[in-house]
């Protein structure tokens, strides 16, 4: 079927993107899926810091490629032997597909795939190849996704369903977002009940782990170099808001830190606002020559811990459920991470916002 969807022509081109224009909207041919496969008419996709590192080219992956890995949608075909997903579902994407089969896998959530790791590398599916071409010649898959599209072929083990009754902004936040940010609060923290948790850099992952920690009872201490982002913070129950300067003057301390800036100097601060004995959690892409400077003896002498947390630590099929719970009761207000609405062929620009560091989620919402 001919589908509609925003194609990254190259990274690395210069900003602004409005004007060098990585992305173009363009028509594509969309096979067919195959027997573990679904066809899903996708409704609303998030754009997320992961898509801008691989425009910006701070991740390098293969191009021309239809870009987008936050969404959620109904499921239109289902493959010949997809048991357990019904035509008319909505279903939330994932960005990282598991296979149960590697060892990674059975860990729980806290390694990677290794076999969704290297087709997303590879820009396939997992079941291998690709779905997607243009005029004749193939396009790379984003992340088993491609969501930036009115339509995607993905492996049955890229979706969740979720209940009808959750709408297509938020149950797509659940899948990259809020299992990110969240993931890391409810998985890799180790937090007790009660503990404050720290959050440093308040984008749409750590905005999300903010309100997952509030939801499940925790005192937040938010900390952003950006004004606006700790009013929101603040809007969103976080009990302390301060500029990294200020939590350094001030002593700030807890006992779990997450990072989710991404970038060398967040992490830093995180580290030094970890009490003795407390855990300090990166779920923060940096680019990959990226090095922070840290003081070893502290992570001995205080009893440290340094946690590093792809995707939350998260399994999806359990995860995304929980949070989609959690919304339904009225306790996680995914809403808040909105910060915007931006029609496909404004993708582009809608980069420039996200690098610009003001932009939580915009979401393109589909007819």
């Amino acid at each position: 079927m001919r589908i509609r969807g925003a194609v990254l022509e190259e990274s690395g081109r210069p900003g602004p993107f409005a004007a060098s224009r990585p992305l173009t909207v363009d028509e594509l041919e969309l096979d067919d899926p195959g027997p573990t496969e679904l066809l899903v008419r996708i409704e609303a996709a998030g754009i997320c810091h992961s898509d801008l590192s691989v425009v910006d080219g701070d991740r390098p992956r293969p191009t021309p490629m239809l870009l987008g890995h936050e969404a959620a949608g109904v499921v239109e075909r289902v493959g010949a032997d997809v048991r357990d997903v019904h035509e008319g579902d909505r279903v939330v994407l994932t960005f990282l597909p598991r296979c149960g089969e590697c060892a990674a896998c059975a860990t729980d959530g806290r390694l990677p795939c290794e076999r969704g790791s290297a087709a997303n590398a590879r820009g396939e599916l997992l079941g291998g190849g690709t779905r997607l071409s243009r005029r004749g010649e193939p396009v790379a898959h984003h992340l088993g996704a491609s969501a930036f599209a009115d339509h995607a072929v993905v492996d049955r083990r890229s979706v969740v369903p979720v209940p009808a009754a959750v709408p297509p902004g938020v149950a797509a936040l659940l899948g990259c977002a809020v299992l990110t940010g969240g993931g890391a609060v409810l998985n890799a923290s180790g937090a007790r009940e009660g503990d404050p948790i720290a959050i440093v850099g308040l984008g749409g992952v750590g905005t999300a782990a903010l309100l997952v920690a509030v939801a499940t009872g925790h005192p937040v201490v938010a900390i952003d170099a950006v004004p606006a982002k700790l009013e929101h913070a603040r809007a969103c129950g976080a009990t302390e808001a301060w500029a990294p300067e200020e939590a350094a003057d001030r002593g700030v301390r807890a006992p779990v830190v997450i990072e989710a800036a991404g970038h060398p100097k967040a992490f830093e601060t995180a580290f030094s606002v970890t009490a003795p004995g407390g855990t300090t959690v990166t779920v923060g892409l940096p680019r990959a020559d990226a090095r922070s400077s840290l003081p070893p003896l502290t992570l001995t002498s205080e009893a440290r811990t340094v946690v590093g947390s792809y995707l939350g630590s998260s399994v999806p099929a359990r995860d995304v459920p929980t949070f989609a719970d959690l919304w339904l009761a009225g306790r996680l207000p995914v809403e808040r991470l909105v910060s915007g609405r931006v029609a496909l062929e404004d993708v582009n620009a809608a980069m420039d916002a996200l690098a610009g560091g003001t932009a939580l989620r915009q979401l393109i919402e589909f007819d």
